[in-house]
This record gives structure tokens, sequence and C-alpha cells, in this order.
């Protein structure tokens, strides 16, 4: 019994043709097309990936300064 992938829905629901296509194992025609999606959508995963990092030094820095206005209250109370 053959497993279904849920992206193999997916396909078949945005093109049942082109799921067919791919099941018998017939190239897509347009595959300079397909590329440059690829290529897009690896571009987008490193502009995201870079936003986390950006997001996560932020909060850190965010909290090295509050640690040290804390120290720097605390040390001019005492």
């Amino acid at each position: 019994m053959k497993t279904i992938r849920a992206s193999e829905i997916g396909s078949y629901l945005f093109c049942a043709r082109a799921w067919w296509y791919a099941q018998k194992g017939v190239a897509s025609s347009n595959q300079a097309e397909m590329n440059t999606g690829t290529e897009l959508h690896r571009q987008h995963g490193r502009r995201v990936l870079a936003a986390g990092l950006t997001r996560t030094l932020a909060v850190i820095l965010l909290l090295v300064a509050l640690a040290l206005l804390v120290a720097f209250c605390t040390a001019r109370l005492v």
C-alpha cells in the first residue's frame, strides 16, 4: 500500500494534471521557472533566519543593558 504524503495532496489540489505527470515520471517543461522559484524560496529562508538571529541578538543586548542599569543603580544606592 502506497503512503500518501501531505505534499502530494497539496500538489493534486493545486493541479491534478501536474500531480498525474509527476506520478508517471514526466519532467515539467518549465524547469527554468521552477529553479527560479526554488532560488527565491532559498533566499527568503535565509532572510527569515537572519531576522530571527537579529531579534535574538537584540533581546540579549536589551537584557545586558537592563543588567548594567540595575548594577549602576544598585552601586549608587550603596
